[in-house]
């Protein structure tokens, strides 16, 4: 297996130029948890040539959809909220307290650069930090906390901060952006999981513009506020009630240091997408998914988890009366940071796998476990 993925992944194509920069620009718009509508409308932009139709939900959600008035319905999932932080408190002196708006990391954040999103447009500011000369003995390893973490946008007073369009409970944003590493590396903040979003809409361009003919309903959807609770999705699997649910979204490369592979397996960057065995995956849409990997040489890797996946894929499985859901993950590297790492060829190779999943599903598959 190990031979045929890296015979696969140096025959990968590279990303398409107009697709790369819509990538690039859309890892680079802003989509904080609640307030993902800018992320949202370049995603729409991108795909509408190659869609039926589309709906939004009213908290943003938006669904592209292939051949709408087919009776069975097929998602193709991921979520487009990035980790943010909230402006909690301004002191007299100008600085700004937060809390966190998702899982963003605060042993990150000292000396990180951000953009606030007021009133009146981004604001730059800094995660200050004492230098570590001023700090004792006691304090040279002290521990960035939320409680003694603070922005710094320049200001001097508190009113200062409002002539600047800041408020209590706007949202600020790591400003670092998309870049380029070596051998097929990419980085960006946001890869987790806008990197999903534009997977999925590379599977609806290619199907459009191979004229693709399906004997399903496809919903490309995009859902928010994942990062708080899988909360757009459990929203949209109620509105739409599909009958197969296929998630994409990031795990860990655990080839990295300080990551127990006894605790969380053995999945790599630049080895294929990774499936997903537990309780909330239907055993055997995952079946049909590895068997299409089989039929493509597709490289894939496994991983399990023992509960829950932490991703949209249980909203959808347990929504309703229950929907038969898979999850196909992009190994990714330093999860919730600003260097999110991911591979060009499992971008590449998760693309396939989902388009050539969503060409073997039929309405008439049997489901059903007995």
């Amino acid at each position: 297996m190990a031979k045929k993925g890296k015979e696969d992944a140096a025959k990968a194509p590279a990303i398409e130029a107009k697709a790369f920069q819509f990538l690039k620009d859309y890892l680079n718009t802003p989509s904080p948890t609640g307030f993902e509508s800018k992320g949202q409308q370049r995603w729409l932009d991108y795909i509408k040539p190659y869609i039926d139709e589309h709906i939004v939900d009213p908290y943003g959600s938006v669904v592209g959809i292939i051949n709408p008035k087919a009776s069975f319905k097929v998602v193709l999932e991921a979520h487009a909220d990035e980790i943010s932080w909230f402006v909690n408190y301004i002191t007299d002196s100008g600085l700004i307290y937060l809390k966190r708006n998702g899982g963003v990391d605060n042993q990150i954040a000292p000396s990180m650069r951000v953009l606030i999103h007021g009133d009146k447009g981004p604001v730059k500011a800094v995660f200050g930090w004492p230098a570590i000369h001023t700090r004792n003995a006691d304090a040279k390893d002290v521990t960035p906390k939320v409680e003694n973490l603070f922005l710094d946008c320049g200001a001097r007073s508190k009113k200062e901060v409002e002539e600047l369009g800041i408020r209590i409970g706007c949202v600020a944003t790591y400003e670092e952006g998309f870049d380029e590493l070596a051998h097929g590396s990419l980085i960006a903040r946001a890869f987790d999981n806008r990197i999903g979003g534009f997977m999925i809409a590379e599977v609806a361009r290619m199907l459009s513009e191979r004229k693709k003919k399906l004997p399903i309903g496809l919903y490309f959807v995009n859902a928010v506020q994942e990062e708080i609770g899988l909360r757009g999705a459990e929203m949209i699997a109620r509105r739409l009630k599909p009958d197969v649910a296929i998630v994409t979204d990031v795990t860990h490369d655990t080839t990295t240091p300080m990551i127990n592979k006894n605790i969380e397996g053995d999945v790599a960057n630049g080895k294929g997408p990774a499936l997903t065995f537990g309780p909330a995956v239907h055993n055997k849409l995952l079946d049909l998914v590895r068997k299409v990997a089989a039929d493509g040489d597709i490289p894939v890797q496994l991983r399990t988890v023992s509960r829950s996946t932490g991703t949209d894929t249980d909203a959808f499985a347990y929504s309703g009366e229950g929907t038969p859901s898979v999850l196909i993950s992009i190994p990714l590297r330093y999860m919730h940071t600003t260097v999110e790492m991911v591979h060009t060829n499992d971008i590449l190779n998760t693309i396939r796998l989902m388009y050539d999943t969503v060409l073997a599903l039929t309405p008439d598959m049997n489901l059903k476990y007995l």
